[in-house]
């Protein structure tokens, strides 16, 4: 899960952390395939526990991996100012995917936002107008690479102190934040704010039902998906994706698929888990992770995610 603007009371269903990590299925990367050059992994519900800490085993883990040569990516649906939860951890390979693949960070350069895949105003705007006729009562956040804005109904998960509270038509309105930024551009300091996604919120609707009423009514205009127990969805620019945006971090560096190992909780993950050719599920995982990947660990809160890492360097 990523807790984008969400709180651990609004966690996703999970598996009891008891339930024993079954073993990794033959043909994974930790049974002998092809040796990893890559780990990419998500934070909240699979990296860090349940009160976002980073236990000693895991920074112990990525560590040794970065011993090992092998890159650590964090990808994740937070914002780049919410990294510092990791940036301590990360020993030198200082790289973070962050709003769903809006934003790749340099955590080693005060978190810097190196690339943007923004959401067009466009389109977002698009995406407002008819969710507001297909979902009457849902509400908007705007997330821009420089803070979060927010309408006056949307609820009060966790969001910043500093922060323009308006309709989102207003917050997306032309010069609001600096204006537009090409895909693929770096952010400078005190340059353009470009929209990394918006939030919309629903206080009755199913999480799922949401999605999928979302999905029919917008879907040609922006990529959605939710990480929140709560009827909280994450709308990206068409085609942006953790998946997409670790593609092409990997394409840059001469990776391929098969050897980059993945790990994720939330339907968020699932086209990442996807692209990578071994990933894994939290055993505290969304049901439709579990069914759609072939390899589970232990829940985060019992350092699954090190288990594996462990297991991958003992068969180098």
């Amino acid at each position: 899960m990523d807790a984008v603007t969400d709180s651990p009371a609004s966690r996703a269903p999970s598996a009891p952390s008891t339930r024993p990590a079954p073993s990794a299925s033959r043909g994974s990367a930790a049974s002998g395939g092809t040796p990893p050059r890559l780990i990419a992994t998500d934070l909240d519900g699979t990296l860090l526990h349940d009160d976002k800490s980073v236990s000693d085993r895991t920074v112990a883990a990525l560590a040794a991996a970065e011993v090992a040569g092998i890159d650590v990516f964090f990808v994740t649906g937070r914002p780049a100012r919410w990294m510092g939860v990791v940036s301590d951890h990360v020993h030198g390979h200082g790289l973070a995917i962050c709003a769903n693949g809006a934003a790749v960070v340099d955590l080693h350069r005060g978190r810097q936002v190196v690339r943007v895949r923004p959401l067009a105003r466009e389109d977002a705007l698009t995406v407002v107008s008819a969710l507001r006729a297909a979902a009457p009562g849902v509400t908007f956040a705007v997330e821009r690479s420089g803070g979060i804005h927010y309408e006056p109904g949307y609820p009060p998960l966790h969001l910043d102190p500093v922060a323009v509270v308006a309709p989102a038509e207003k917050l997306l309105a032309p010069g609001f934040g600096g204006g537009e930024v090409a895909e693929g551009t770096a952010v400078a300091e005190g340059a353009e704010q470009p929209v990394l996604k918006l939030l919309a919120f629903h206080r009755e609707l199913e999480p799922d039902a949401f999605l999928a009423l979302a999905r029919e009514a917008a879907g040609g205009h922006a990529e959605f998906t939710r990480s929140s127990r709560s009827a909280l969805l994450e709308i990206s620019g068409s085609g942006v994706s953790k998946a997409s945006t670790l593609e092409r971090c990997c394409t840059e560096r001469g990776i391929g698929p098969e050897e980059v190992v993945a790990f994720g909780d939330m339907p968020n993950d699932l086209e990442m888990l996807s692209w990578a050719g071994t990933s894994y599920a939290m055993a505290n995982a969304h049901p439709d992770v579990l069914a759609a990947t072939t390899h589970r660990t232990a829940a985060n809160e019992d350092d699954g995610v090190a288990a594996v890492i462990e297991e991958l360097l003992r068969g180098r």
